[in-house]
């Protein structure tokens, strides 16, 4: 669905914390500290329903900055490189620039905000110790102590604080989607002779312009306690005649998106209810505009969300 083409720059920025000694909400600092900061390569497999996606994993650190590169294993050719804030995507044999904010949290990068907030709407709890390929890690349970969001699982390697293993589970204790290592190597001798041409000079720039902030006057009533407004923009998206309004919410571990825009009367405009993973899409035609709410919360979250989005300013 061409819905889903664009949306969302959704996981969140990070305040640093260091391993030792840390206490429960620390150990989600701690992994986005060390996602950073840590050089590894591994492969990891994503898993919903029965789906399931293969990619490897190299990220090494360098005086200037770091570099990622992500290549998919199955399913069609794709090579995804990151440096200092810039995105390459490798496909159908080019190289082209594409918008940093586009895409979903990258594992094993957990970038939580309001962390002092977690405790208010999740139970932080310890749930011992198990090997992820191989590595000791921590296990941390957040439990929300309501029913408008799921409940995240994480392993945290012991030594590093690296996040191997992430999982987020439904009212019933159901695995709703995961990801994990099955392959991993840190720190040694990681390959870094890729890093060199990681950056092509001759790729072709993403033809997008720029996100611009704003004060759109559109606001939304029934968020779940705790999420808060982490930014409001106007935005270029593939596919769509005109630019798109979108907020972001966030709660600490999960995020909301808000996107609005003229309904334009194709196949889009449909009200619907899809779910990919963890994430939930409901989109609604509303007095000539179409919302699209997402984010990864349940379905009901979603629809609430959707059901109490007004305009405050002035037309």
């Amino acid at each position: 669905m061409r819905v889903w083409l664009g949306f969302c720059g959704l996981m969140l920025a990070a305040n640093v914390c260091a391993a030792e000694g840390a206490s429960r909400l620390d150990w989600l600092k701690t992994a986005a500290f060390a996602g950073h900061q840590t050089d590894y390569s591994g492969v990891f497999v994503y898993q919903y329903g029965n789906h399931v996606e293969t990619s490897r994993i190299s990220h090494v650190v360098e005086t200037d900055s770091e570099y990622e590169k992500l290549e998919s294993l199955d399913g069609p050719k794709r090579e995804i490189i990151r440096h200092h804030g810039q995105v390459w995507c490798y496909t159908n044999h080019k190289m082209v620039q594409v918008d940093s904010q586009s895409g979903r949290g990258r594992f094993p990068l957990l970038l939580p905000a309001q962390l002092s907030a977690l405790s208010e709407n999740y139970q932080v709890k310890e749930a011992g110790v198990e090997r992820v390929a191989g590595y000791n890690t921590q296990v941390i349970l957040y439990q929300p102590r309501d029913n408008l969001r799921y409940t995240h699982k994480i392993w945290v390697h012991t030594d590093s604080g690296l996040l191997l293993k992430s999982a987020v589970l439904n009212e019933k204790n159901q695995v709703v989607e995961q990801y994990a290592f099955t392959e991993l190597k840190i720190g040694g001798e990681v390959d870094r002779s890729w890093v060199a041409s990681s950056t092509p000079g001759n790729s072709k720039p993403a033809l997008n312009k720029a996100a611009m902030t704003v004060n759109s006057g559109w606001v939304v009533d029934a968020l779940p306690n705790g999420f808060k407004k982490t930014m409001e923009i106007l935005r270029p998206m593939h596919g769509k005649h005109a630019s798109v309004t979108q907020l972001v919410f966030s709660d600490g571990l999960s995020a909301i998106s808000v996107f609005i825009e003229p309904a334009d009367a194709d196949e889009d405009d449909n009200e619907g209810l899809t779910s990919r993973g963890a994430v939930n899409l409901y989109h609604k035609v509303v007095d000539k505009h179409l919302y699209n709410v997402v984010g990864e919360v349940p379905p009901k979250t979603v629809m609430q969300v959707l059901d109490s989005i007004r305009f405050n300013g002035k037309q």
